[in-house]
């Protein structure tokens, strides 16, 4: 039902504030980013018909006939170590989140925002819209008993790095993604307020809250994994970051070392090259291409390098086949995926989880559309374990300094938000 709004800004910030009310919701925003491949500039889901929770092991024939069985909209997300059922690979690394490897609902009650029209699917959708118009908004509590904890000494990650790039120099692989944990135990948050704050400090095309059972997705990547758009599928990997600077000369010059620097390239390249590869097992023959290489976008923190590649999909390729074949996105693996994969196991210090998977929604005309879980707090309120990583590529003419510092840019919106000066 479409639904008449004067305010459409103030409408959705009330339409967030209703969803946070119920113990099951996802909130998906574009922040008004020119996109050629959105949808929707806000989907909102709300509520549980139906519910899938699973982990590694059979989670993608699961979700396709959870998918069967609920046709219409469904959100959800794929975590990180689904990897260990796609191929022969394990996790044993610390996890004080205890998230599934995999969520998906069929929601009661969906609002998408798209231009300037609303439209509200569900049950007594014009008295809903009353009740979320009445909405006095709440300020959020100041956030308190953060005492931000690392996996890694800043010598420690260094010796990693420089570990890693002795396996590149040997040729085991020629790129990975060596992520470090942040993480905070006894954490108390409003994890409302604090993802719109991290929002407004940090807006970007693929922002998300996803809430389940006292569980908190709290994103702000920039950053598209997979969609489809008929019989299109579009990868969006970024390799390369850059801060912004306030003076206009000084933030263009930035862009143009980014744009010309050997390292970013050649990360952004080779990740581009996994992506095609990835693609071709969904693909037509013939049809995968680099729609855009090396373009860059600039958000409110950084700078990022990003490319586009497409592809026609096989008629017989399932929606849920086709995120299986691409997954784990190659922006946060490496090349080759496998070894790449094996390796960070060994290197880094706690599970990912959801961080490095994917938050998104299936649809009934079998598009869909999933970003990358980065930029992200993750948040259990039953054991108060709060939780961020942030990664970057190590290549071989990578500088173990400067990709802390890159990390501690990564996580600068994030820190901010929750107060924590490093």
């Amino acid at each position: 039902m479409n639904i008449e709004v004067i305010n459409i800004p103030l409408f959705k910030q009330k339409a967030l504030q209703w969803a946070n009310m119920f113990d099951t919701a996802c909130y998906l925003d574009s922040n008004n980013f020119t996109d050629p491949y959105g949808k929707y500039d806000t989907l909102i889901a709300v509520g549980v018909k139906a519910s899938l929770t699973a982990n590694a092991g059979s989670a993608f024939m699961q979700l396709e006939q959870f998918c069967k069985d609920n046709p219409g909209f469904v959100f959800g997300f794929f975590g990180y170590d689904l990897k260990n059922e796609l191929e022969d690979l394990r996790s044993s690394n610390h996890d004080g989140l205890n998230f599934p490897d995999l969520f998906f609902f069929s929601p009661q009650v969906i609002i998408t925002f798209k231009h300037n029209e609303v439209v509200i699917e569900g049950e007594n959708a014009a008295e809903l819209a009353q009740t979320i118009e009445r909405l006095e908004l709440s300020t959020g509590k100041q956030v308190t008993s953060i005492d931000l904890k690392t996996r890694f000494t800043k010598n420690e990650y260094i010796d990693r790095v420089n570990k890693v790039k002795g396996h590149i120099n040997r040729g085991d692989i020629y790129v990975t993604n060596f992520c470090q944990e942040f993480y905070a135990e006894n954490a108390e948050i409003d994890p409302l307020d604090v993802f719109v704050k991290l929002a407004k400090l940090s807006p970007t095309p693929f922002s998300s809250y996803f809430k389940w059972d006292g569980n908190y997705v709290i994103c702000a990547s920039p950053e598209r994994f997979l969609a489809k758009r008929a019989n299109k599928l579009i990868s969006q990997p970024i390799k390369g970051t850059a801060r912004r600077d306030a003076n206009a000369d000084t933030d263009q010059a930035i862009i143009n070392e980014l744009r010309n620097h050997p390292k970013e390239l050649q990360e952004n390249v080779m990740i581009v090259d996994l992506v095609r590869n990835d693609l071709t097992h969904s693909s037509k023959p013939g049809t995968v291409k680099t729609e855009e290489l090396f373009g860059i976008q600039t958000f409110k923190q950084v700078h990022q390098m990003v490319s586009t590649v497409v592809c026609e999909i096989k008629d017989e390729i399932t929606p849920v086949e086709a995120v299986k074949q691409a997954f784990p996105m190659g922006s946060m693996t490496g090349a080759p995926k496998v070894s790449a994969l094996q390796l960070m196991e060994q290197y880094e210090r706690s599970k990912r989880g959801v961080y490095s998977g994917a938050i998104g929604y299936f649809s009934l005309d079998g598009d869909f559309d999933f970003n990358v879980v980065i930029r992200t707090i993750l948040y259990n309120s039953s054991n108060k374990y709060l939780s961020f990583h942030v990664g970057s590529a190590i290549t071989y003419h990578a500088n173990a300094e400067s990709e802390y510092e890159e990390c501690l840019l990564k996580a600068k919106a994030i820190l901010e938000v929750l107060g924590v000066k490093k």
